[in-house]
């Protein structure tokens, strides 16, 4: 079913697949993933169709838009088109990425119902034989879903997988690419950075060492959110502090739970601006309307955090 790439071929230094741009792809510094870079650069030099399966977050839209981008293609022909609840007039609308050219991202394609199924195996028929004067973008698929089973149960229109698995690609988990893992985290740093109007902030070697033992579920998307959530608040060592509990608890853990980084990432945030409302409050002398000032949010907003925190009857 298709070329199958797997292993250790496979993408590296892949960026977010939320909020990615055309400069968002990371070199790698693994061997292993400099060679898969190498299998993108020749996938930019034809036009077969490629089916990119890694778990959620690894990085499939910043693959398609790498390949996308080696092909010669401006970063505004780069269609994303989300398959998740998507109907069959959603898929032929008015603005019709099919008539365009460019690269068409065909996001977690697994997730397409079954008209929409067969409406996209009409359409690349219909491309396929039209010949060479018809307008037709490169179709580039992700999916979080194994599709090989979903076409074993049935689930999974088996024509649909052949037209859009030329070349298969398997990207691996954050976790089993440890060796990008200080070039994603600088990248990430320096870009929270510059959209917060901040110094980039240097880890300290416990937080590395933290961020090189978690297994990262969430994987490159999961990292990224850490990031902002350590130049955001300013203060590793406030940041980190809720994910070094959690994180040490979950080593201990007998059930075998996961905790997520990202989870503990946002108890933290909570954690940190609990003290940050109570430390304002204390110097304005519990002066509500002059702390809203100085958090930067409106009076009835800073009611409702007190309200969250238990401290709404404190005067």
């Amino acid at each position: 079913m298709g070329q199958n790439l797997t292993g250790n071929r496979a993408p590296s230094g892949l960026s977010s697949e939320l909020g990615d741009s055309p400069g968002s792809f990371v070199s790698a510094l693994s061997p292993s993933m400099r060679a898969v870079e190498a299998v993108i650069r020749e996938l930019a030099q034809n036009r077969v169709p490629v089916l990119l399966l890694a778990e959620p977050g690894a990085g499939k839209r910043t693959t398609a838009r790498r390949i996308h981008g080696l092909c010669g293609y401006p970063p505004e022909q780069f269609h994303v088109v989300s398959c998740i609840r998507l109907t069959p007039e959603q898929l032929w609308g008015s603005d019709d990425p099919w008539q365009q050219p460019g690269t068409v991202f065909l996001e977690e394609v697994g997730d397409l119902a079954a008209e929409c199924q067969a409406k996209l195996v009409e359409r690349l028929f219909r491309l396929n034989n039209d010949g060479d004067d018809v307008i037709a973008p490169r179709l580039i698929c992700g999916s979080s879903r194994d599709l090989e089973a979903e076409v074993r149960s049935g689930r999974f229109r088996e024509d649909l997988y052949y037209r859009i698995s030329g070349v298969c690609l398997r990207l691996p988990p954050l976790r089993q690419r440890k060796e990008d893992l200080v070039s994603l985290t600088e990248f990430f740093l320096a870009r929270q950075a510059e959209e917060f109007h901040r110094a980039v902030p240097a880890l300290t070697a416990q937080t590395r060492q933290l961020f090189h033992d978690y297994a990262w579920p969430g994987n490159v998307r999961e990292l990224e959110d850490v990031t902002r959530a350590i130049v955001a608040l300013g203060d590793e060592a406030l940041a980190m502090g809720g994910l070094r509990a959690v994180l040490t608890k979950s080593d201990h853990s007998s059930n075998g739970e996961r905790v997520s980084l990202k989870q503990a990432a946002r108890a933290a945030s909570r954690e940190a601006e609990k003290k940050l409302i109570l430390k304002v409050l204390t110097r304005t002398r519990w002066n509500r309307r002059r702390a809203a000032q100085e958090l930067q949010i409106s009076y009835k907003a800073l009611l409702y955090k007190l309200k969250q925190i238990g401290c709404s009857d404190v005067s």
